[in-house]
């Protein structure tokens, strides 16, 4: 089979992080970008855009930021744990979303780091994403690190906040590597912070007795 063959019914590459976010930028900077319609056409990468979304209000440095996009991850890592295969949403939850031009504010802030990144972020070791087994465990770190954001520890929103967007683009990507980078991170920052603050081992008990 000669390389033009091969090429001609080789699956085109999806769309990356970048290329959507200029898509999202195009059009009135007020409109409300609604999350259901932001997830709408992209099957199991709707779980790494709606982390995405989520993780914008922890680089609002204030307090509230966490208390925002923590419950928000928390729901995304349970949907992960228990096998869903794309996103669900409430109705008060789907019809909201970030006004347009915050997500182009945010764009022009990640989009230096999203370029550098670009030629180490591809889609790669796909079962690292599909293995039932590695999506409980994502859905598992996710939840912890959610119930960590939620949590008021200070000057820890904009390091969650990265650990959220790493997997992020893990997911948004199909990178499998870069799933794995990002549960280390997110093991070690578990660790660390679920013992330092002494409160997340009892809040994921609570949350665990009041699903059974």
């Amino acid at each position: 089979m000669t390389a033009e063959h091969e090429n001609k019914h080789k699956k085109p590459r999806e769309p990356g992080t970048r290329a959507l976010l200029d898509l999202f930028a195009l059009g009135d900077p007020d409109e409300v970008l609604k999350l259901k319609d932001l997830l709408s056409g992209l099957g199991r990468r709707a779980f790494g855009m709606l982390l995405f979304i989520a993780t914008l209000p922890a680089f609002i440095p204030i307090p509230i930021g966490g208390a925002i996009s923590g419950p928000l991850v928390v729901l995304i890592g349970a949907q992960l744990l228990i096998g869903l295969r794309k996103p669900w949403l409430p109705a008060f939850i789907g019809n909201r979303g970030p006004h347009r031009h915050a997500l182009v504010k945010f764009d022009k802030i990640i989009s230096p780091s999203l370029r550098r990144l670009e030629h180490l972020i591809k889609p790669r070791m796909p079962g690292i994403l599909d293995h039932r087994a590695a999506t409980i465990f994502t859905g598992l770190l996710m939840l912890l690190l959610g119930l960590l954001l939620s949590l008021p520890i200070p000057f820890t929103n904009f390091l969650f906040g990265g650990l959220m967007l790493m997997f992020a683009l893990a997911l948004l990507e199909r990178d499998g590597a870069l799933m794995v980078v990002a549960w280390v991170a997110g093991a070690v920052a578990i660790g660390f912070f679920g013992i330092l603050s002494g409160n997340l081992v009892a809040m994921a008990t609570r949350w665990l007795d009041s699903l059974f």
